[in-house]
């Protein structure tokens, strides 16, 4: 039964995602995102979050070096790579991570959750334009077989309109929102935020992630 609120780049939206019932908050640490966040700011964040939930850093095809620059000086709880990481890239931080997928009718999630049988879960979310997530769009939810619900973290255009109808529809363990509570990019909306919570709280199930 988990909410992550993905690209927070503000610890004031950090600390109103918890107060809501967030209890998962995201930081983008890919320079090529509008909510990409320094390492200072991250650790205003991880301030914020530390002993009463969880930290994920988010990474695009990083180096080595990159991640651990990172984890050297904030304190993240979980791994998040979007990019081609493969599965003895991620495991090699001794870090809980997720791995995030590009969903498309084509993608066996089967075979890419028996790859990734490490990982914490995948994390689903729509491919456009070349973006690594972020984007608004929302994929076709029938692309996801049975069977693979406690591992699925659930992403992709959602908002406090349609969460509820995705959560009954595709039951995982989690949902995350970016865009979908934003003011701007980068900057959360309280409304926004306190509508998307309330309107996943009610559907979700037990899950693992």
């Amino acid at each position: 039964m988990r909410i992550k609120i993905c690209g927070i780049t503000r610890p004031e939206d950090a600390d109103q995602a918890l107060a809501f019932g967030a209890d998962t908050i995201g930081c983008v640490f890919h320079t090529k995102s509008a909510r990409h966040v320094t390492i200072e700011i991250a650790s205003e964040i991880s301030t914020v979050v530390a002993g009463s939930s969880t930290l994920v850093g988010l990474f695009v095809d990083p180096t080595a070096e990159q991640v651990r620059a990172v984890l050297d000086r904030v304190e993240l709880d979980v791994l998040q790579f979007h990019g081609q990481e493969s599965p003895a890239f991620c495991e090699q931080f001794n870090r809980p991570y997720l791995k995030a997928i590009a969903m498309s009718a084509d993608v066996d999630l089967t075979a890419v959750n028996r790859a990734y049988g490490a990982a914490r879960g995948l994390l689903l979310d729509s491919a456009r334009d070349g973006q690594f997530g972020g984007t608004g769009h929302q994929f076709d939810w029938a692309w996801v077989p049975a069977g693979l619900e406690k591992r699925l973290m659930l992403a992709g255009g959602l908002t406090a309109e349609n969460v509820g109808e995705a959560i009954r529809q595709v039951r995982p363990a989690a949902v995350d929102v970016s865009s979908g509570v934003e003011r701007e990019k980068g900057v959360k909306d309280s409304d926004r935020m306190r509508a998307f919570i309330k309107a996943a709280l009610p559907e979700m199930s037990e899950g693992g992630l």
